[in-house]
């Protein structure tokens, strides 16, 4: 049972309709359409009082079913980031944003968000075991990795329907992208592969092992050597990761130490670059609304 809910942590089952918010509004688009990924719900948080009158920073969002409405999610647990961001709006704590949701499709979940490129870079022994992977009978990766399509979706579909239909900023320096667990190595990959697009990239409990295994994983090591030949420069992109000690976050803390080993051997410093650690946190969308708040006035403060 434990293990059935670590994975389910990771993988949402739940795809819903339009969410419900305490503060702000949704407008919701059910079935995005694209040409290089499957259709997906997107959902866009206002916060109260937005006016066309007014520019609005961007903050895109995976795992966008888990963001908003507790009560519609398989665990009962969301971000909360409607809330959390009202709030900080409000105190003058934050520039002012707009938050665009992007659902995942469950079973293409791993598939959309591992990093294409650090992909490739591993066997064909690797990448062939990777794709035999099963849970509770069904493949981990339901298809080929898919990151770089997916992130050339919320680049060039995606993004260029906000800028047109709500009143953004569209430049990069107004332009930032979060996520968790393996929403959180797509966003590191979607600064990277896109870093005049993306100004920073909130890295919530960053999924380094990219599976489960924590012994004789060649993994790790393929994300640290792409992320120290892609890490953009640090004068222009801004980079927040976190992570805590519990269930699947246990796995964490010795592999962020190296990747915050490669942030500091590519110049960056608590300026453009900040790593925190939260004794007792699990993996779960309770802890990371806890502390949701502490990225958002790195990437958006005043």
């Amino acid at each position: 049972m434990k293990k059935i809910a670590i994975v389910l942590s990771i993988i949402s089952f739940t795809l819903k309709a339009q969410p419900k918010v305490s503060t702000g509004a949704i407008r919701h688009f059910e079935d995005f359409k694209s040409e290089l990924v499957t259709p997906r719900n997107v959902d866009v948080w206002l916060p109260d009082g937005y006016s066309s009158n007014e520019k609005y920073e961007v903050l895109y969002m995976h795992d966008g079913q888990n963001l908003y409405d507790a009560s519609a999610n398989w665990n009962k647990q969301a971000w909360e980031a409607d809330s959390i961001s009202g709030k900080l709006i409000r105190e003058n704590k934050t520039r002012k944003f707009i938050i665009v949701g992007i659902s995942n499709i469950p079973l293409q979940r791993f598939s959309n968000y591992f990093p294409q490129k650090a992909f490739e870079s591993l066997t064909r022994k690797t990448q062939d075991s990777l794709y035999a992977l099963e849970w509770n009978g069904t493949k981990l990766f339901s298809g080929p990795v898919s990151s770089d399509a997916y992130l050339k979706f919320i680049v060039s579909e995606l993004k260029p329907f906000i800028d047109k239909n709500f009143s953004v900023y569209p430049d990069q320096k107004h332009t930032f992208i979060a996520g968790s667990s393996m929403g959180g190595l797509i966003s590191m990959y979607a600064v990277c592969e896109y870093p005049n697009i993306f100004g920073g990239a909130a890295c919530l409990s960053t999924h380094w092992p990219g599976t489960f295994e924590k012994n004789n994983n060649p993994i790790p090591a393929a994300f640290f050597n792409y992320l120290k030949n892609h890490l953009p420069n640090p004068a222009s992109n801004r980079f927040y990761f976190d992570y805590g000690d519990q269930t699947l976050d246990a796995l964490y803390p010795p592999l962020q130490a190296k990747a915050d080993e490669v942030m500091k051997l590519n110049g960056f410093n608590e300026v453009n670059w900040i790593t925190k650690y939260y004794p007792g946190a699990d993996h779960s969308e309770n802890s990371w609304q806890k502390r949701f708040e502490i990225p958002l006035v790195f990437l958006l403060g005043k």
